[in-house]
């Protein structure tokens, strides 16, 4: 009676260990999915400006094509920039989890943003496309979806570093390399000159 005693007190013992080992492999799992969540929110909203400044741009040249139509180059250069940055921006949107997608985007958008720049430096030789009511109204905006951009990215790169914490502390790893717990890539821009919003003021 005593060995059958001891035998379910031990048993006893190794059924807790693994519910309370089992709650923690279930709490740092929930935690961990909701931090991955967290982060790929974050990105749609980056997503939703990105679309807005890739939209703008097309009636931004088609503006400035009416006054500068021996700028044709530029023009051309911009465009093709804003594509580039389309195609890397739905690309990491499809799967905002992969760490190839967020480098893509910088560099696509660094590569409009410097074309951006070409244009409105050019722009400056142009005193009816500087007063144009048109211009100045999507200047504006470009300037306002510029900033949310910056704090949308910002919100973002906090979330990730939360994450990427979150999943290389022990014993998170353990349970981040068990269910695949991909580490996220900060949204980083690498290009001094891309850090800057493109000057569109003409006043």
């Amino acid at each position: 009676m005593g060995a059958l005693i001891a035998l379910l007190v031990v048993l006893g013992i190794l059924l807790l260990i693994v519910l309370v080992i089992g709650g923690m492999v279930v709490g740092i799992y929930n935690r961990l999915v909701a931090l991955r969540n967290e982060f790929k929110n974050q990105f749609s909203q980056i997503d939703v400006q990105l679309k807005r400044r890739h939209d703008l741009i097309p009636n931004l040249v088609e503006t400035a094509k009416g006054y500068m139509a021996h700028e044709r180059g530029t023009l051309d250069e911009v465009i093709a920039a804003r594509n580039g940055a389309v195609v890397a921006r739905q690309k990491a949107a499809a799967d905002s989890t992969d760490p190839n997608a967020l480098p893509q985007i910088a560099a696509a958008e660094g590569a409009l943003t410097q074309s951006l720049g070409r244009l409105f430096a050019v722009a400056e030789a142009y005193p009816d496309l500087k007063a144009n009511q048109t211009m100045l109204q999507l200047q504006s905006e470009l300037t306002d979806t510029e900033n949310k951009i910056s704090f949308a990215r910002q919100a973002y790169n906090e979330s990730v570093r939360n994450y990427n914490t979150q999943r290389e502390i022990f014993p998170n790893s353990l349970i981040a390399g068990i269910f695949n717990f991909a580490p996220a890539s900060l949204f980083e821009i690498t290009e001094p000159g891309d850090r800057e919003v493109p000057k569109v003021s003409f006043t």
